[in-house]
């Protein structure tokens, strides 16, 4: 039985070379999701790329609390710029979250997304899995319940190796899997299993992506990846060259053969009560 696995682009929106290198890949059907960063300077500029996809690519929001300014001023009054990811993940266990401002930042941000695309966004995720961590998460699906279509969210509790076990330990355990529990009791769709995950060190992410095709269960899989341009910025982007290997391999015929050999089709996977 042929698998399916939807394969999504994050961080479009972080540049113009890297949102136009996701473009691309979409344009010629490697990709079924873009997740968009949509409070840094260059997402005005990057947004028009998305309207030529059409319906075949779902967009999405990708919640950046790390990088960057905010986009709220109820934010950049608590916060002038972002935090780092160890930081967050300190306080948002210390459960030391400007809560409120966190709400208004969200909502800055999905506006912004709207504004830009005419649309909702089909699905929330977290830029460097955010949107999991305690009091965030509450944040982000009590704003999605106002919503009065579906928008469904990147589950973080279930994740696929083979490799990378701390890594993949580190992400359910700092909020995945408490994030999995109230997709579930909420009702929401939500991907059954995440992939993807690797230190961005790896040269060979036909190797990797090979080993994660087979990996794939029945049910399906998400997996996410960084492509982008080899014009990026080596010394503001420390994975530039990763995104530059990763958007080579998925525009060459290798993918497509390794995708044949695995009996793997891109295609979402949003699911109920899993």
């Amino acid at each position: 039985m042929t698998r399916r696995l939807a394969l999504c682009a994050d961080d479009f929106g972080g540049t113009l070379p890297h949102s136009e290198a996701i473009a691309a890949l979409a344009q010629r059907g490697r990709l079924v999701a873009i997740s968009c960063l949509t409070n840094g300077p260059h997402w005005r500029a990057a947004a028009p790329l998305l309207g030529p996809l059409g319906a075949r690519v779902e967009r999405g929001l990708h919640f950046n609390l790390t990088e960057g300014a905010p986009l709220s001023p109820e934010l950049a009054k608590e916060w002038p710029r972002l935090p780092t990811l160890p930081r967050l993940i300190a306080r948002a266990h210390l459960r030391a979250l400007p809560v409120a401002a966190l709400q208004a930042e969200f909502d800055a941000q999905i506006d912004a997304f709207a504004a830009a695309t005419g649309a909702a966004p089909a699905f929330v995720d977290g830029h460097q899995h955010v949107h999991h961590l305690p009091g965030i998460r509450t944040v982000v699906l009590d704003a999605l319940a106002r919503y009065p279509a579906q928008v469904a969210v990147r589950n973080t509790g279930h994740l696929l190796g083979p490799g990378f076990d701390f890594k993949r330990m580190l992400i359910e355990q700092t909020g995945g899997r408490a994030l999995l529990r109230l997709l579930r009791e909420r009702g929401i769709a939500h991907n059954p299993t995440l992939t993807g995950v690797y230190d961005f060190a790896q040269t060979d992410y036909r190797a990797l992506m090979r080993r994660w095709l087979r990996e794939v269960p029945d049910e399906g899989a998400l997996l996410f990846c960084h492509p982008g341009s080899p014009r990026g910025d080596a010394l503001a982007d420390p994975i530039a060259a990763a995104r530059a290997r990763e958007a080579a391999y998925l525009d060459s015929d290798e993918f497509e053969a390794d995708l044949r050999r695995a009996d793997v089709t891109l295609a979402p996977v949003w699911r109920l009560g899993w």
